[in-house]
């Protein structure tokens, strides 16, 4: 849970804070857990949510160009799971780290946390063409980022 909620806000004593209150959340509304899916599903949910809170409180702006789309015909630039060393994995999660509040809301949301763009666009109040834009234009940029 404390890796879901650093993915999002991106940074470490912050998301302590968002694990913490969602423990406490989750905690106080044990009650209303009725057990339609685990309980992990359940205070996961908590925790994103509480995560995107912490940074619309930050003020998130969220772009949209509907006609910036995903292209997944595209070959990755990435490692797959399989070959990638420890080397670039952390590249990449440093990477990750240093995509605007935006871009990697999403980006983990979509890639990390295996929300669909309609599941995304419900959770941060934003269109479905803005959440596969901004996907889109993460990939992009964490792309700058690894060649820099």
């Amino acid at each position: 849970m404390f890796n879901v909620a650093l993915r999002i806000v991106g940074d470490v004593q912050e998301a302590e804070d968002v694990l913490q209150e969602s423990f406490l959340i989750a905690f106080r509304e044990v009650s209303n857990f009725k057990g339609d899916a685990s309980f992990g599903l359940w205070l996961k949910k908590i925790v994103v949510n509480k995560a995107i809170r912490g940074l619309q409180k930050r003020r998130l702006v969220f772009s949209s160009l509907a006609d910036d789309t995903d292209h997944p015909d595209e070959a990755s630039p990435w490692p797959s799971a399989h070959t990638a060393t420890e080397e670039q994995v952390q590249a990449i999660r440093q990477a990750i780290m240093r995509l605007p509040d935006g871009y990697r809301v999403v980006l983990s949301l979509y890639l990390l946390e295996g929300y669909d763009h309609a599941e995304i666009a419900q959770i941060l109040s934003i269109s479905e063409a803005t959440s596969k834009s901004q996907y889109s234009r993460a990939r992009k940029k964490l792309l700058e980022i690894c060649q820099q």
